[in-house]
Formats: structure tokens, sequence, C-alpha cells
């Protein structure tokens, strides 16, 4: 006999921002059901963020024992180059993933959210159907989370990928294609050059991570020429053949035949939008996305859409963010979504963050900005990590008139780190004298963001 469960909240997707948007609610009292079914914590735990940094983290480390083979600059020596079981790093990465799984578990029992696992199918807005379980709810918070996109010249099945697989192989692919030099192909192209794949990268833009302007992805384009990254900018691919070969036409030029053991396939993401009844929820659509307000809420009345459905940024911190707020809101709460920017990484070699306009953004918006530069060469904390000879800086853009940051950027080794204090900065309103007043500890990368804020004010004492 079919269960009918009726609730007053309903999240459908167990991601960064579902899981959190059903934890909130449980706490605010809300009765919350959970429905899942790729996993707590969804792509970013599961399939995205996590099991990439932990293979960028393993890559790393492989990369630079594999560099002290006959000595490096350090002293360290050794006799013989090292064996990866890449099989065994799998399994710590999953390991990683499972107790973060079972983490989140733990805090949606304690927050007394009935977590439903399986697929939902949704007859309307407000109902829908997990195998014999019937669900009805007040509100419905839509947090799918996003998917893949393959090409049509490259459908995923057999050697060609997405980043899903690339993240659960147990053989190294001696030679490995990576369609897409955004930052999720640059990120995992750079971790399996590092273990030792040989890397070639298509993109049919005319430069590498084309949504960053190229001081920043400078530094990137360096290291994969001397990693030895091949790279074919301005360059399509037209197919994948039997043979193993993959078909590149170039703007200018003769085609190419590449041959590879696997084809990685990182041309975007799109919402998950099929397959679950959105159809029939008389939600609109904007651009392909879910079209919602700055409090979430869709055009029909309390179903509510988080996250990756809804749009650039597609980041795991945005959706979490908005789980929140959604939350509060419904609890009864006078909440929406304005932050004043939200900070992106790119786990590349070396990394970037970004938050706020960029000094090109800054002009095209009609902002008169002070542009500040310093470059991690001359920070002491950088040399140390054998940072400060890959082009590395930090960068801030302030209004000239008044002092305030708009926009931070920064590329260097670990600089992932400091992405919390450049959103803090911009959040709170600082201006120049803020940052340049705030004390950063040393030696540390942090002491480059405070730098840049006196070279804004024209005090710098570093050059």
């Amino acid at each position: 006999m079919a269960e009918t469960i009726r609730a007053q909240v309903l999240v459908v997707g167990g991601g960064p921002g579902g899981y959190v948007a059903a934890i909130r609610a449980g706490e605010l009292g809300l009765d919350t059901v959970l429905v899942d079914a790729g996993g707590l914590g969804g792509n970013c735990l599961m399939r995205g963020c996590i099991p990439s940094k932990a293979l960028i983290h393993a890559a790393d480390k492989f990369h630079a024992i594999a560099g002290a083979v006959g000595g490096d600059a350090l002293g360290i020596a050794l006799d013989a180059p090292p064996r990866l079981d890449l099989g065994r790093t799998i399994a710590w990465k999953d390991g990683i993933v499972a107790r973060l799984n079972a983490g989140i578990a733990g805090l949606l029992a304690r927050a007394k959210v009935r977590v439903i696992g399986g697929w939902a199918t949704f007859s309307d807005a407000k109902t829908c159907t997990v195998g014999d379980t019937r669900i009805t709810a007040e509100h419905v918070v839509l947090a799918a989370g996003s998917e893949p996109v393959a090409l049509p010249s490259l459908p995923f099945g057999g050697a060609v990928i997405s980043s899903t697989e690339a993240l659960a192989l147990t053989g190294l692919p001696r030679r490995l294609a990576v369609v897409g030099a955004g930052y999720i192909g640059l990120e995992l192209g750079t971790a399996f050059r590092k273990l030792g794949s040989e890397v070639t990268v298509i993109e049919t833009a005319e430069r590498i991570l084309p949504r960053y302007d190229a001081a920043l992805s400078g530094p990137v384009r360096r290291w994969l020429d001397r990693a030895g990254v091949t790279l074919h900018t301005g360059a399509a691919v037209t197919g994948f053949d039997a043979d193993g070969n993959l078909r590149v036409a170039p703007k200018a030029g003769e085609p190419i035949a590449l041959a590879a053991d696997r084809v990685l396939v990182t041309v975007g993401r799109r919402p998950a939008l099929h397959g679950w009844g959105f159809e029939t929820m008389a939600v609109d659509l904007a651009g392909g996305f879910v079209r919602v307000d700055d409090q979430c809420r869709t055009t029909m009345r309390n179903v509510w859409a988080i996250g990756d459905l809804t749009g650039e940024p597609m980041l795991a911190h945005r959706a979490s963010a908005q789980g929140i707020m959604v939350a509060e809101i419904i609890a009864g709460a006078r909440r929406r979504f304005a932050p004043a920017a939200i900070p992106a990484i790119c786990f590349t070699e070396p990394e970037i963050v970004t938050i706020g306009l960029s000094p090109d953004e800054a002009r095209d918006a009609g902002i008169d900005a002070i542009v500040s530069i310093v470059p991690l060469s001359a920070n002491g904390r950088a040399l140390t990590l054998e940072a400060g000879d890959d082009g590395g800086f930090v960068r801030v853009v302030a209004q000239r008139d008044t002092g305030r940051v708009v926009g931070v950027q920064a590329v260097g080794r670990q600089i992932a780190e400091l992405a919390g204090e450049f959103a803090h900065a911009l959040e709170m309103g600082a201006v120049l004298d803020d940052v340049a007043g705030t004390i950063h500890p040393h030696p540390s990368l942090g002491e480059a963001f405070g730098e840049a804020a006196q070279r804004g004010l024209a005090r710098g004492v570093h050059g």
C-alpha cells in the first residue's frame, strides 16, 4: 500500500543547496522532507568539488615527489621515481566523500529532517512520488543541480567521459584529451598531467580560461607550457573515431587527428530539469534556467528554486547561501539574496581567485577605478612556498573618489585560502584604508592584499 507524506517543506535534491536548506528548515521547526537520488552532498561532494580537490592534492604531492628524483632546489633527493597506484588514490578520495556524506546524514537527522532516497517524479507543483511514497507539501524547494553538457560530435560513452567518470578512473590514461579549457577542464587536465598522463587541451576560444582576463590566465598558461601540456586554442572538435583519434579543426590550418585513450569533455554544465516532472509545475524559465526573484521565488506560489537551476554563477557556496535564505523566509523572516559579490576559485596551477569587478568590468560600468597590483615575487611567504616566480599577484580595484573596494583578483600558489578575506572586504563595504589599516600577519600571502591597498593609496612601502 502506497504511503502518503504531508510536509510543510519538501526539498528536492541533496546537494549543497538542498541539504543546507533542509537542515535550516528543520532547525527552524518546519516539518521538512528531503528527497535525494544522487547521494547526500550532491554533485559537489559526490562527483565534483571535493573529489576533484582530493585528486588535485594527490597529484600535487606525486608531482612534488617526482621532482625530487636526482635532487631538487630544497636539497631533497630521491634515487628512483615514485610509483602511482591510482586505484588506491581513488579509494582514498572515496573515503573522504563517504566521511562527509555520513556527516551530512547526521546533521539532517539532528535537524529532524526526513530523508527519502530515490527519484522524485512530480505530477503537479506540490506533489511528487518516490517509489511507492506520495509526498505533498506546502512549500517545495527545487535544488536538483546541474549536469555535464555533451557535444553533438562527442556524446558521452566509452572513451568519451565527463568530469564524473574522470574522477572515478582507476587506471591512468596514457594520452588524455581535454575538450574545453575552462576551469573544470584545466583543473583536471593539470592534475592528470602531474600524475603522468600526456595531456592535450582543445578550446574554441583564442585563449585558455576565456572567462578570466589575460593577466590572470597568463601564469596558468605558462605553467601548462612548462609542463608539456599541448594546447590547441581557436580550434573545434568534430568527432572521435573508432581508432581512438580525436578530430580537431583549427580555425586556421589543416585538420588534426589526435590519438587519445580518453577524451574528457568539459564544455559546461546545464540545469538538471529533465526526467522528474518539472514540466508539470507551471514554473517559468529564463534563458534555460528557472526564473527566480531576489528571494528565489519561482513563478508558482510557494515553489522556490536555488543553486545551479537558477543560473550563473554555478557555485556550491551560492547554492548554500540561497538555501539558508529560503528556509528562513518560509519560517517567516524577511530576507533577500543580494550579496555584494560571490567569490570564485579556479584550482589550477597556480590557483586563481576572483570576486567583484575586474578593471575592465569597472571601466565598462562607468567607474573611475584605482587598480593596484602587488606581485607575489615580493612576498616572503610566496617565496618560501617556491611560488615567487610563477607570475602570481594580488590586484585590488577600488573607486577613485570613495576608495571603496569593488573587486579583488589574485593568482598564485595557495591563493585560494585568501578568497574568504577578499569576500569579507567586499561584503562589509571596505575602503582601501580599511584593508591597508588591517595588520596582516607576517609571513603570509595575505600581506599582499594589505600591500595592494597601500599602493592604491600611494603609500606602499615595498616598491
